[in-house]
């Protein structure tokens, strides 16, 4: 094999690395974030877990969090819970450290 055929392995090889890193961060950030918006909303236990199965099932319809912030905003403003946008987002930042961190810890 030449060394460019190497190099090139080697990169495909990183780069399914990083997507798969990256999906699974993705996944964990809104599964934690599900979890703290189901508190939020008062749900605990199967209930909250539930709820967050709902918020990642939210999260499939396009790439980004537009569409969880989508599914959560409604269900506060039901519960007339005064969550500002830019809370979410500082959540969302949040969960994704602490999801970046816990996948990097299990590899």
């Amino acid at each position: 094999m030449s060394s460019f055929d190497d190099r090139k392995d080697a990169f495909e090889s990183k780069f399914a690395h990083d997507e798969e890193l990256a999906f699974k961060v993705e996944a964990r950030t809104i599964k934690l974030f599900g979890l703290w918006a189901a508190e939020q909303l008062g749900l605990f236990d199967a209930d909250a877990d539930t709820y967050a199965k709902e918020v990642v099932a939210a999260n499939l319809e396009e790439p980004g969090f537009d569409d969880v912030k989508r599914k959560v905003v409604p269900d506060f403003e039901a519960k007339n819970l005064d969550i500002s946008e830019h809370t979410i987002d500082m959540k969302l930042q949040k969960y994704t450290e602490i999801a970046y961190a816990q996948i990097k810890e299990q590899s």
